[in-house]
């Protein structure tokens, strides 16, 4: 019954006794310094802060071509460069700026909606690839597209 005491009781004082070492005297201060730097310069990126990321175009006509212009600041440290921008759709199409945004600068992206042969409600978004943290960023629109008039092959509208 003693041996058994015993074997708990040297387990706990060796456990003890080896954690007498101060783990701070076996860090290398060239580590601290590397990552440190790292560190700093992981927060050297652009951030592509947009006042609004959606856009409601309300009710439109099947056929309309509509357009929304998104502007953004890039409120990061460093110049943004956007990589692309890709529609959900063929209907959705972006154009922007290909220049690198400077730190605090302003920027434009044009979004155009194309609604033939899309009736009723139509959400789609765009993804932007660009050089943020997050790599991506999505600008949503949405329509209520009116469709249009079926028709008989002379063109006159049908009636119901």
């Amino acid at each position: 019954m003693k041996r058994i005491a015993l074997i708990p009781f040297v387990i706990s004082i060796s456990l003890l006794v080896s954690c007498g070492n101060n783990a701070a005297d076996k860090v290398n201060p060239e580590n601290v310094a590397t990552a440190s730097a790292r560190d700093v310069k992981a927060k050297l990126l652009p951030i592509l802060t947009f006042t609004e990321t959606n856009h409601d175009f309300g009710t439109i006509n099947e056929g309309d071509i509509v357009e929304h212009n998104f502007t953004f600041t890039n409120t990061g440290n460093v110049p943004l460069v956007i990589i692309s921008a890709k529609g959900s759709c063929g209907c959705t199409v972006s154009n922007w700026s290909k220049e690198p945004i400077a730190p605090g600068a302003q920027g434009n992206m044009l979004v155009t909606f194309n609604s033939n042969g899309k009736p009723n409600l139509q959400n789609k978004q765009v993804t932007i690839t660009a050089n943020t943290e997050k790599g991506r960023e999505i600008l949503k629109i949405k329509a209520m597209v009116t469709p249009r008039a079926k028709t008989v092959a002379n063109g006159t509208p049908l009636s119901k």
